[in-house]
C-alpha cells in the first residue's frame, strides 16, 4: 500500500511536470524559442485564431498548473483546449491518435483532466494559501476564546 505522503508527492510531481511541459509549448509558440511553433523557429503571429490563443492558454495555464495556483480551473481550461485541438485539428484526419498525430493533445487532455480532479496537491500554491487562510482564521478566533474565559 502506498502511503499518503508518497501519493501526495507523486501527485504534485505529476502536476509540476505536466504544467512545465505545457508551458514550454506555449513559450515556444508565443516567443519563437525552443524551436518555435511546431519546430518552425518562429512565433505565432499575434492574435491569430486558434493558434495564438491556444499558445496563451498553454503558457498561462501551464504556468498556473506548474505552481499550483488556481489549479483545478486552470487544468480544466487546459484540458478543454486540448480536447478542442484533438477533435477539431487531429480527429478529422483519422480516428486514432496514432494515425492522426493527436497523441500529445490526447495525453495532455487526459492529464489535465486528472489534475483538475485531484487538485494541486499538498505542495502547491493553492495548499499554501489554504494553510495561511486557516492560520489567520485560527488566530482571529483565539483572542475571542481567550477573552471569553
Amino acid at each position: 500500500m502506498i502511503s499518503a505522503r508518497v501519493s501526495d508527492l507523486v501527485t504534485s510531481l505529476f502536476r509540476i511536470v505536466v504544467g512545465l511541459l505545457f508551458a514550454l509549448h506555449g513559450t515556444a509558440s508565443l516567443f519563437g524559442v525552443f524551436g518555435g511553433n511546431r519546430g518552425s523557429g518562429e512565433a505565432i503571429p499575434l492574435g491569430t485564431w486558434p493558434g495564438w490563443y491556444a499558445a496563451v492558454i498553454q503558457f498561462v495555464g501551464g504556468a498556473l498548473v506548474l505552481v499550483g495556483l488556481g489549479t483545478r480551473v486552470a487544468a480544466l481550461v487546459c484540458s478543454g483546449s486540448m480536447a478542442y485541438a484533438y477533435f477539431v485539428v487531429h480527429q478529422p484526419e483519422a480516428l486514432l491518435p496514432l494515425n492522426n498525430g493527436g497523441e500529445l493533445a490526447a495525453l495532455f487532455c487526459w492529464s489535465f483532466l486528472l489534475v483538475a480532479v485531484l487538485g494541486g496537491g499538498r505542495w502547491s500554491m493553492d495548499a499554501v494559501l489554504a494553510r495561511l487562510r486557516n492560520r489567520a482564521a485560527v488566530e482571529e478566533t483565539e483572542p475571542v476564546a481567550a477573552s471569553a474565559r
